[in-house]
């Protein structure tokens, strides 16, 4: 895993900060992202009336993602993370929009659905990663801690995860489902022109010593070997799985539970903005003091509070603003996870296979996704909604407490002390 030392190139002063550009990028894209998240899911649930061809659409659009971005680190790390963000945007955002004018012209059948969706994601998972590598560059170009960079990235990921179901909520109840989609395809082509125009060249390009030498599968090979020799990486990338897999169920779920409840889509939308909201809370508050509190306290305190009770609740005969409570104080506490998370990644992985472990470990976390919200549909449909939220809910908190027992979690904060990464020496510079 050696090579040459990797020193970044420094951007002039009269740039556009790079995190700050990245931060844009990110918060486009993910938005739009999240009016889809509500609009095809209602689009397939009230057209078809089927919770499991709901769950089908998930599967055909996760399936792709992760397995697109598992594969996509070597060519990442040899084009660099900037060429490959634009381009794939760019892409995600004529395939979107392909659905809502097919659509208009009565052409846009249930198999071609499955069809554009697979597209889309897998063209947005090489670019979702590319933007995730890009992060620990744009930190210490812009003179910020590497905690400080995840978080703001972190805060931007939770504001949009706010304003995009809201946003889509309120399409879908104004406009219908298919002007969430187009949203959608604008919010992409956005973000493709950000990282492309916003961004300056001299970022994000091709990392020195990866693996040019090397055929695809050796520079794949180099990823997994890394991530099977790291017993932290082992242990969150395991955990990560399982989480990941139960929290799929949530976007099948909860539209279900927005149905058959009679709140509709508002509340499905409103929802996923108030966890989002207080996520973007405790993200702040991450970007801000993270970087003094207990790594390990911090990551499992928030996945106590944002795992198992939101499915927990939802089974409960509760008035509606015990729900939007639970999801509130959720929210919040996920809000800690990414910032915590994404620092422990970028200190241990070698910048020149930042792409290809970051997408190789990444599609590992969520191998389980696409069979998630398939998995929940098929059982919301066999036994009934209650039953599998339950079921849901008593495993995340199992889950969450079995893992929490490992040795290896103390390893989060060792890791803090002896990093050699040069953003934690910038924390001086960041205003």
């Amino acid at each position: 895993m050696g090579g040459e030392a990797v020193r970044f190139v420094r951007i002039p002063r009269r740039s556009l900060p790079p995190l700050g550009g990245l931060v844009a990028a990110v918060a486009v894209s993910l938005t739009g992202s999240r009016v889809a998240a509500v609009a095809l899911p209602w689009f397939v649930l009230v057209t078809t009336g089927s919770v499991t061809q709901t769950g089908v659409v998930a599967f055909c659009e996760t399936a792709p993602y992760v397995a697109s971005k598992a594969l996509a680190g070597p060519w990442i790390d040899r084009l660099g993370p900037r060429r490959v963000s634009w381009v794939t945007d760019l892409a995600s955002a004529a395939s979107v929009v392909l659905i809502p004018l097919l659509h208009a012209l009565n052409l846009l059948s249930y198999a071609l659905l499955l069809v554009l969706v697979a597209v889309v994601g897998a063209v947005r998972g090489p670019g979702d990663l590319a933007k995730e590598v890009m992060v620990p560059q744009a930190a210490e170009l812009s003179g910020v801690a590497l905690e400080r960079g995840t978080g703001w990235i972190g805060v931007m990921e939770r504001l949009s995860g706010t304003l995009g179901p809201m946003a889509g909520g309120g399409l879908v109840l104004l406009f219908g489902p298919m002007a969430g989609l187009a949203v959608n395809g604008a919010a992409f082509l956005l973000g493709s022109a950000l990282v492309a125009l916003a961004l300056p060249k001299g970022m994000g390009g091709p990392v020195p010593a990866a693996g040019r030498e090397s055929g695809y599968l050796r520079s794949l090979g180099e990823a997994f070997t890394l991530l099977r020799s790291d017993p932290l990486l082992v242990t969150i990338i395991v955990m990560l799985t399982v989480t990941n897999f139960l929290d799929a169920a949530m976007w099948v779920l909860l539209p279900v539970w927005a149905r058959d409840s009679g709140s509709g889509a508002g509340m499905f939308g409103l929802l996923l903005g108030v966890s989002s909201a207080t996520a973007v809370g405790g993200s702040l508050v991450a970007a801000t003091i993270a970087h003094r509190l207990s790594r390990r306290r911090v990551f499992f305190g928030g996945f106590l509070l944002g795992g198992a009770p939101k499915f927990l609740i939802l089974a409960m005969d509760v008035p509606a603003w015990v729900v939007v409570a639970v999801f509130a104080v959720g929210g919040f506490g996920t809000g800690f996870l990414n910032p915590v998370l994404g620092a422990v990644l970028f200190e241990r992985i070698p910048p020149e296979l930042l792409g290809r472990v970051q997408g190789l470990g990444s599609s590992l976390a969520f191998a389980g996704t696409p069979l998630g919200g398939l998995l929940a549909g098929a059982g919301a449909a066999a036994v009934g909604l209650v039953p599998v939220l339950m079921t849901v809910g008593l495993a995340y908190l199992l889950a969450t407490v079995a893992s929490g027992m490992r040795p290896e979690w103390r390893r989060m904060d060792e890791q803090r002390v002896s990093s050699p990464n040069p953003s934690h020496r910038a924390e001086a510079l960041d205003a």
